[in-house]
């Protein structure tokens, strides 16, 4: 291993000559909260007691890698082996079907009992909790959930919703954290209906009803997320990104935000675009990170273009404070410690290169017209010594320099994975 100490100060020599403060930098990219999903460690099946587990409503994993998490208790563990090699300030996000009960209980009557364990360990831990209602892999949710032309089967899912924020206010009175909600359903069609408008004010009802019963909740955020299409429902979206932000726009409420996924949007579209005109009208956005490759296939975040081009964005609009951080992905076909370890510390050391850029000073050359010299400054620090002070802030939280943690979750995998 080289000198990291010796590369760090050089990178902040580096970095100095232009008025970065390296140091502040890492202690902001440190205390910015990223939401880790649980989801990746078991293939998004969650520990509902009931006898179809399989996915349903757009939902898919690829790969039978060994070692998923069966249990709970499994599902933790291998969290904490994770968050040994993820650097900074990190919140849990739970979907409901991730309860515990001793006897199967429907979505429509979860407590926050069902979670006290979830609870508690995350109070242990000293991490927040995030949460989300799962409107998909259920008998309920085969001809819509919130959007359903069926009452009764509308009524279901409202009250799901109402639940959900109740346990969402509960796991802020545990963890003194905000809960941040997400509320996406998979509702759609495989062809164009005729009548496109019904379903969206259904939904828009059902979002209605489930937040005026539960106006009186406290401690939480609710995200409201697009998707351009799902499996299965190709042709129509009922939650399509035009309905999410206009509802978001006409609710006019603080803790009703808009949720930008990576994934869920045309392969022509990137989110790192629609920030800005999203934050010209709300304070606050929730973003899923996740790599879509060709369609929303949730493949573990790298550190790619558009991963670096929505951090730059969020620090060029001085939002990243602003912004509720959550990672969205499952790949079952690697490693699943891995793949949370690799898309972690990516969406981490985006945050850290966009940080590490001399935004003033270009925002002051566009102002003055110099539109050369502020390519010239965009691309020269494409190049600029990130890694080290990466290297650096690694070594200094003990999560591991460079590869150093792959060996460790080798052994984790030879030793308890294994075994399962």
């Amino acid at each position: 291993m080289y000198d990291l100490k010796k590369g760090y100060e050089v990178a902040k020599e580096f970095y100095a000559q232009y008025g970065i403060d390296v140091d502040k930098v890492i202690e902001t990219v440190d205390s910015t909260p990223i939401s880790m999903h649980c989801w990746q460690g078991d293939d998004v099946g969650g520990f509902e007691k009931k006898e179809d587990s399989s996915l349903s409503g757009g939902i898919q994993t690829t790969g039978d890698y060994p070692g998923k998490a069966r249990t709970a208790d499994e599902l933790r563990a291998d969290i904490e082996e994770a968050i040994k090699y993820i650097p900074g300030v990190l919140k849990v996000n739970l979907h409901a079907n991730y309860q515990e009960a001793d006897s199967f209980v429907d979505r429509n009557a979860i407590e926050p009992k069902h979670f006290e364990k979830w609870a508690d360990w995350a109070v242990e831990k000293g991490i927040g909790l995030d949460f989300n209602p799962t409107y998909f892999s259920h008998p309920l949710a085969n001809n819509g959930t919130l959007s359903a032309a069926d009452d009764k089967v509308r009524e279901f899912w409202i009250e799901h919703g109402i639940r959900c924020r109740q346990i969402g206010e509960y796991f802020y009175q545990r963890t003194g954290k905000p809960c941040v909600i997400n509320h996406w359903t998979p509702d759609g069609d495989k062809e164009v209906p005729v009548d496109t408008i019904a379903p969206r004010i259904r939904l828009k009802d059902s979002y209605d009803k489930i937040f005026e019963a539960t106006k009186d909740v406290k401690g939480v955020i609710d995200g409201i997320e697009s998707k351009v299409f799902g499996i299965g429902l190709e042709s129509y979206t009922v939650g399509s990104h035009e309905f999410c932000m206009g509802y978001v726009m006409k609710a006019n409420k603080d803790h009703i935000i808009m949720t930008l996924d990576t994934g869920h949007y045309h392969p022509t579209e990137v989110v790192s675009a629609k920030l800005a005109s999203i934050y010209t009208f709300s304070d606050n956005v929730l973003l899923h990170v996740s790599r879509p490759v060709r369609w929303d296939s949730d493949h573990v975040v790298s550190f790619d273009d558009e991963t670096r081009a929505i951090m730059d964005e969020l620090v060029r609009l001085d939002k990243l404070q602003d912004t509720y951080v959550a990672t969205d992905f499952f790949d079952a076909s690697i490693n699943r410690i891995c793949a949370w370890v690799i898309g972690m510390r990516n969406t981490r050391k985006a945050m850290l290169a966009a940080m590490l850029q001399p935004v003033a000073e270009m925002k002051k050359l566009e102002a003055l017209g110099d539109v050369s010299g502020r390519l010239a400054y965009k691309e020269e620090f494409k190049a600029a010594p990130f890694a080290l002070v990466w290297d650096y802030y690694c070594a200094e939280k003990n999560k591991g320099v460079g590869l150093e943690w792959l060996d460790k979750v080798r052994k984790y995998e030879k030793d308890v994975l294994s075994a399962r």
